[in-house]
């Protein structure tokens, strides 16, 4: 029987997976059976990979169970491959059937599939002591844990705030000499920085250093974000100049990270500061970061500078997500009463259009700060239009906003049965 040749994956096929044109890749496969070239697991697995890359596991597994049709039998590689993807891909059910479906066919149990294993045990608190004694029984099987499988455990560890354990692994780890690597440094230093022990995480940092082990922007972040959370962002802006000499570039977690440490410890100028630095850098800040500043400018009441800042958010075009709605409602509102209190009349009716054309709720609160400046101006025109706009929202204003009204339309002398007038008015009686 003439074996079928064996020819080159044609050279496009890896730029169309790497441009997710997946039925191209696929078609080509097809093309190659039907003219007898062969199919090898390589060509395969590049497409399961592919796949994965874009998290389509159902997509993976079908173009996997397609591999003896191809008269490819799929080795133990193969099944690593996939375990692996469907463990990234957080599906664990599948992935634990395939681990057993792996075993019954006779493959043994290996540290690149152990390892996945593991991994996949360290996701939740109920596996975890599974993972942890697979892990103890790997000699067993005539496998030795390797840096991997330590830092698997130690990032799972980590994460479900076991700390101590982490760190006695972590002393476990270089005793059987295996090197942590900066994947596993950075997990502990996260960890102890969301458990409140930010300076043996600096102490971490050091001794990464010492050793000759370059932290990377994850490593650095998780310390600005630790040293933050404490009210301690000046030693939080000390190391973002660090990472930055070390020729790191900030990454959208960095900035939020200290932006909100700032704004939280009231620092205005330095929060602008990494607000424009963030900008020039092309990364662009959420709503939640411009809350952040122009709260900020409320609680110093510089309401001018707040105002620009939702000017920008909307120039920007910055969405606006449903659980931050009332937020950005709060904003608004706390904005326009505070330039209706610095007298700054012309920005705060610009602003307040903006608002309803926006579809933004404006309070009561914020509807009599505005007739009552309009008053103050003398612009009647203005404060009736904000007054039969607050009727309309079903807003009933105050006895002190009718006073002051009547007092601008109809005098001193005649205020008291103005205000009777408009409310028999307003109520239709």
């Amino acid at each position: 029987m003439r074996s079928k040749p064996i020819i080159n994956w044609p050279k496009q096929s890896p730029k169309l997976l790497s441009a997710n044109q997946f039925k191209r890749a696929e078609d080509l496969v097809d093309r190659m059976r039907k003219e007898e070239c062969k199919v090898t697991e390589d060509i395969l697995l590049s497409i399961c990979r592919a796949y994965g890359r874009v998290h389509k596991p159902h997509d993976m597994m079908r173009v996997f169970e397609k591999m003896k049709e191809y008269e490819c039998e799929p080795t133990l590689r193969s099944y690593v491959t996939v375990f692996s993807i469907l463990v990234d891909e957080n599906q664990l059910k599948v992935a634990f059937k395939f681990y057993k479906y792996m075993r019954q066919l006779g493959f043994p149990p290996n540290v690149p599939s152990l390892n996945i294993l593991i991994k996949a045990l360290s996701k939740s608190s109920t596996t975890m002591d599974s993972a942890i004694r697979i892990f103890r029984e790997m000699p067993n099987h005539g496998c030795t844990p390797d840096t991997y499988t330590y830092g698997t455990l130690i990032n799972g560890l980590c994460r479900l705030r076991q700390i101590n354990l982490a760190k006695d692994l972590m002393k476990e780890m270089e005793i059987q000499g295996c090197s942590p690597s900066v994947v596993t440094y950075t997990s502990l230093i996260h960890g102890l920085c969301e458990s409140n022990n930010v300076n043996e995480a600096m102490e971490l940092l050091h001794e990464m250093e010492a050793k000759k082990i370059t932290p990377n922007v994850y490593t650095y972040s998780s310390l600005i974000n630790g040293l933050c959370k404490y009210t301690r962002s000046s030693e939080a802006m000390q190391v973002l100049e660090t990472m930055v000499s070390k020729h790191h570039k900030p990454n959208m977690i960095t900035y939020s990270s200290l932006l909100h440490g700032l704004c939280n410890e009231k620092r205005l100028l330095e929060a602008l500061t990494i607000f424009d630095r963030m900008k020039l850098q092309g990364l662009k800040p959420d709503a939640g970061l411009y809350w952040k500043v122009i709260d900020l400018f409320c609680d110093r009441e510089k309401f001018h500078e707040a105002a620009n800042f939702l000017d920008e958010m909307v120039f920007e075009g910055i969405p606006i997500k449903r659980v931050t709605w009332s937020l950005h409602v709060k904003i608004h509102n706390t904005v326009i009463r505070g330039l209706c209190r610095a007298n700054e009349v012309n920005r705060a009716f610009q602003l307040y259009r903006s608002v309803r054309d926006k579809g933004v709720c404006v309070d009561g609160e914020t509807f009599e700060s505005l007739v009552a400046v309009f008053c103050k101006k003398r612009d009647l025109y203005k404060a009736s239009i904000v007054l039969g706009e607050m009727v309309v929202d079903g807003c009933v204003p105050g006895e002190e906003t009718w006073c002051e009204l009547a007092r601008r339309v109809f005098g001193q002398r005649k205020a008291q049965e103005a205000v009777e007038l408009m409310a028999r008015l307003v109520s239709g009686s």
